[in-house]
C-alpha cells in the first residue's frame, strides 16, 4: 500500500496539467474575446499591401480623371478606405466601385468621393455640413480638408458605428449626429459648404437655408435619372446651379420623401 507521500506525488502531474490549462485559458480567452468583439473594419497596425493599393487607387482612379486639388489628393492617400468597409469587403476597398456597408447603404466610389470633395473648393478654414454619414469615409476626408465637420446619418446602426470608428481615429473637430438630414443642423448653421451623399428628388429647402451666402453645396439630385450639382448661394440668397455629370446614389430618406 502506498503511503500518503506517494499519493500526494501521484496527484501532482494532474494538478500541474490543470494549472497549465487554466493558464492557457487565461491567456488565450481574452485574445479570442477581443477578436470576437473587435470592429472588423478597424484593423490595427500598418498594412503595406493596403497602402500600396490606396496609392495606386489615387493615381489610376483619381489623378487619371483630372482631380487636381493637391489637398484632396493628399487626403485620399492618407485616409484608409479599407477601415470603413465590412471585413469581407476589405480586399475590394480600393477598387473603382461603391461597396455595400449594410442597411441598404453604400460607401461611394473613390473617384466620386474625391470629385465631390474637390467641388467644395475647401481651403481649410471652413465649417462643413455633410448629410449622410454612412460609413464615415467621406466625413474623414472632409475632416482632413476643413476646420469643422458636422455629419448627420439617419440610420441609427450606421450612425453609431461611424461615430465609434471616427472617435478611434481622433477626429476631434468632426461631429456626428443620428437623425434626419432633411432638417440639417440648425444650431451649428450657417455653413460655408454642404455636401449631400444621398439623392433627393429636389434640393431640400431647410438644408439650402443653412448655407452661407457665397457658400456652395454639392448634391446629387433626381429619381431614376440623377445628376451631380454644384449649388452656389448668392449674396442676396439666390441660387446658382451647375450640372457636373450623371450619377447614381441611394435615395435620400426621411421627411424628404414626403415632400
Amino acid at each position: 500500500m502506498p503511503g500518503p507521500e506517494h499519493k500526494a506525488r501521484s496527484r501532482l502531474p494532474s494538478a500541474e496539467r490543470t494549472t497549465t490549462w487554466a493558464l492557457l485559458i487565461l491567456i488565450l480567452f481574452p485574445l479570442w474575446l477581443g477578436r470576437l468583439w473587435a470592429d472588423p473594419a478597424n484593423p490595427s497596425g500598418k498594412d503595406d499591401t493596403m497602402e500600396a493599393a490606396r496609392l495606386r487607387m489615387v493615381e489610376t482612379q483619381i489623378v487619371a480623371r483630372d482631380v487636381t486639388d493637391a489637398r484632396v489628393l493628399a487626403a485620399m492617400r492618407k485616409v484608409e478606405r479599407h477601415c470603413f468597409v465590412p471585413f469581407e469587403s476589405q480586399s475590394q476597398a480600393y477598387e473603382d466601385r461603391p461597396l455595400r456597408i449594410g442597411y441598404g447603404q453604400t460607401i461611394s466610389q473613390p473617384y466620386i468621393v474625391a470629385k465631390m470633395s474637390e467641388l467644395l473648393n475647401l481651403k481649410g478654414t471652413e465649417k462643413v455640413l455633410e448629410i449622410g454619414t454612412g460609413s464615415g469615409y467621406q466625413a474623414a476626408i472632409l475632416a482632413e480638408l476643413a476646420k469643422d465637420v458636422y455629419s448627420i446619418e439617419i440610420s441609427q446602426p450606421l450612425c453609431n458605428r461611424a461615430k465609434k470608428r471616427l472617435e478611434k481615429m481622433n477626429y476631434r473637430r468632426l461631429h456626428v449626429r443620428c437623425g434626419d438630414g432633411y432638417h440639417g443642423w440648425p444650431e451649428a448653421a450657417p455653413f460655408d459648404a454642404i455636401i449631400v451623399t444621398a439623392a433627393p428628388t429636389e434640393i431640400p429647402q431647410p438644408i439650402f437655408d443653412q448655407l452661407k451666402p457665397g457658400g456652395r453645396m454639392v448634391i446629387p439630385v433626381g429619381d431614376w435619372q440623377q445628376e451631380l450639382l454644384v449649388i452656389r448661394k448668392g449674396e442676396n440668397g439666390g441660387i446658382e446651379r451647375r450640372s457636373i455629370f450623371p450619377v447614381r446614389f441611394v435615395p435620400m430618406t426621411g421627411k424628404v420623401q414626403k415632400k
